[in-house]
């Protein structure tokens, strides 16, 4: 509760709860989420609205085997009961199927060590297309200066390909917690413009969001937003003689 209070008092609405299952240290299987209710029962309301803070749930696999992808092909009902599917590849190869083949949201990036492939345009493309956000942990930068170099090199090598579809991530410790603004202040350094620095913060995460919704009912999402109105259309639709009125 203190630390998701912490997050919604820097300016964020929403936040996942993120269950990380690694193959490598040992066998686990997907279990099923915690509802938010039964962790949080009184949510915090939004600085500036009326609204309550939203908790999704989140399920991020670290696979280092191609083997390790089957769990998401399998139609599991634990992993559909997830809001939003990330995986975290190791190699070269299951970036590739990440990006191509698996139903997943996110992609993760590994930004603490220098990654032991380049980063290629046909697979980052086909998973662009395919409606999949590449994620960045942007807290090692704030630790150590030598995950920093490493952070920044890695970014600016995605970025180069992926025209800013990136969004940002942090680990749940309050200290390392940015703000949105600085998060987009952060993008900056990784070769994102200020709107695409904007969007990993904003509108990117909505999509992931989108996204996840869409995989969940198999069907797709329909997002409606009002448009504004232009000022000759404003105009256009006064009658004649209201106008003459108001010229004179």
């Amino acid at each position: 509760q203190n630390v998701l209070t912490v997050y919604f008092s820097v300016g964020y609405s929403a936040v996942a709860l993120n269950h990380v299952i690694d193959f490598k240290e040992k066998k686990q299987e997907i279990i099923k989420p915690v509802s938010p209710s039964e962790l949080f029962p009184s949510l915090p309301i939004v600085q500036g609205t009326s609204k309550r803070i939203k908790v999704l749930t989140r399920l991020t696999l670290v696979v280092s085997d191609p083997s390790h992808c089957n769990l998401l092909r399998s139609t599991s009902a634990n992993i559909r009961l997830y809001d939003i599917i990330a995986v975290f590849p190791k190699t070269e190869k299951l970036f590739h199927i990440a990006c191509t083949t698996l139903d997943v949201d996110l992609v993760c990036i590994n930004v603490t060590e220098k990654l032991p492939f380049y980063f290629r345009r046909p697979p980052v493309n086909m998973a662009i297309d395919r409606g999949i956000y590449f994620e960045l942990l942007y807290t090692p930068a704030i630790k150590d200066s030598t995950m920093r170099r490493y952070t920044i090199s890695n970014a600016i090598s995605l970025m180069q390909i992926c025209k800013g579809k990136v969004s940002s991530h942090s680990e749940n410790k309050p200290l390392e917690l940015r703000g949105p603004y600085d998060v987009a202040n952060l993008g900056l350094l990784f070769g994102l413009s200020e709107s695409e620095a904007k969007a990993a913060v904003s509108t990117n995460c909505r999509a992931t969001m989108l996204h996840g919704e869409t995989r969940k009912s198999a069907c797709g999402v329909v997002y409606t937003v009002k448009k504004p109105r232009k000022v000759e259309e404003e105009e256009t639709a006064v009658p004649a003689c209201k106008k003459a009125k108001t010229q004179a």
